[in-house]
C-alpha cells in the first residue's frame, strides 16, 4: 500500500513537471489560445493572482493542453500500451483543431507522456499510477488556490525569459 502511494506521488510530480514544462515551452501563458482562457485569466488576476499564470490556467480549462494530453496518454497507455497513448495523442490533436487552438502543447504532451509513462511501467510503475498522479497534478493547479497557483505559474513563466 505504501509503495503504491509513493508511486502515485512520484507520478504526480513527474506529470506536473511534464505538463507545466510543455505548456511553458509552448508559451501558453503569453496569450489565451482560446476565448475562455483570457476571461479566466482576467478573473484570476482580479482576485489577486498573476495574469500570465491565470492565462495558463485558462488554457488548461478551455483547450486540450499538455495536462489533458498527459492524462489522456496515461489512460491510453493503461488500456493499450504505446499504441493507446499515441491514439490519445491523435484525439488531443483533433480536440485542438475543434477548439481552434493554434498550439500543439496537448499533442506534444500526449506523445511525450506516452513514452515517459511507458518507460516508468518498465521499472514497476503502473499506468494507473499516472492516471491518479495526473489528477492530483491538475488539482494542485486548478483546484486548491487559483491565486497561489497562478503566481507560481507566473514565476515559472518569467524564469524562462
Amino acid at each position: 500500500m505504501l509503495g503504491e502511494l509513493l508511486h502515485i506521488l512520484a507520478a504526480a510530480i513527474i506529470s506536473w513537471i511534464l505538463f507545466v514544462a510543455v505548456d511553458i515551452f509552448f508559451k501558453l501563458p503569453e496569450t489565451g489560445g482560446v476565448v475562455g482562457a483570457t476571461a479566466i485569466a482576467r478573473d484570476i488576476e482580479a482576485g489577486g493572482g498573476d495574469l500570465a499564470g491565470g492565462t495558463m490556467m485558462g488554457n488548461i480549462v478551455c483547450s486540450p493542453d499538455a495536462s489533458a494530453g498527459t492524462l489522456l496518454a496515461a489512460c491510453g497507455v493503461y488500456v493499450a500500451g504505446i499504441p493507446g497513448g499515441l491514439a490519445a495523442a491523435v484525439m488531443v490533436y483533433i480536440g485542438n483543431r475543434i477548439c481552434y487552438d493554434p498550439g500543439y502543447a496537448g499533442t506534444t504532451g500526449a506523445v511525450l507522456a506516452t513514452f515517459v509513462i511507458y518507460g516508468f511501467t518498465l521499472v514497476g510503475f503502473g499506468a494507473s499510477d499516472f492516471i491518479a498522479g495526473m489528477v492530483i497534478a491538475i488539482l494542485t493547479i486548478q483546484g486548491l488556490s487559483h491565486t497561489h497557483a497562478s503566481r507560481l505559474l507566473g514565476r515559472l513563466w518569467r524564469m524562462r525569459e
